[in-house]
């Protein structure tokens, strides 16, 4: 994991999204049907986020996962007032929203993931 002084350069679309909490068009991210096994890190500072058993198709454009790594992922109230927002909780990177109640899963929480905010480890 890279401290603040060491995160990676963001191109201008990355730091869109990850610094300024921005949102990538639905069904256009690189990981949206992504099927191999690794694990999902933050673009920023490489924390791990998210392995690709926990990942599934929610049908809603974007990654989905009803899990993460234990103390990876903090919830935090959208500014919209409606939904929870979800940033890494090493370095505060903009990841996208959890939302639950829908049944998709068992453990019934969508973690909706902006592909431009992870990078993808084959393990």
């Amino acid at each position: 994991m890279l401290d603040k002084e060491h995160w990676n350069k963001l191109t201008p679309d990355e730091e869109r999204i990850i610094v300024h909490k921005g949102t990538e068009y639905p069904f256009t991210g690189e990981y949206n049907k992504w099927k191999e096994d690794g694990v999902f890190i933050c673009r920023r500072c490489e924390a791990p986020l998210y392995r690709s058993s926990d990942k599934f198709d929610s049908g809603c454009g974007w990654p989905s996962f009803d899990d993460a790594f234990p103390n990876a992922v903090k919830e935090v109230p959208d500014k919209d007032g409606r939904r929870i927002e979800i940033i890494c909780n090493h370095c505060g990177g903009h990841l996208g929203h959890v939302f639950r109640g829908e049944r998709f899963t068992p453990k019934n929480t969508r973690h909706c993931v902006n592909s431009l905010s992870m990078k993808f480890v084959k393990i």
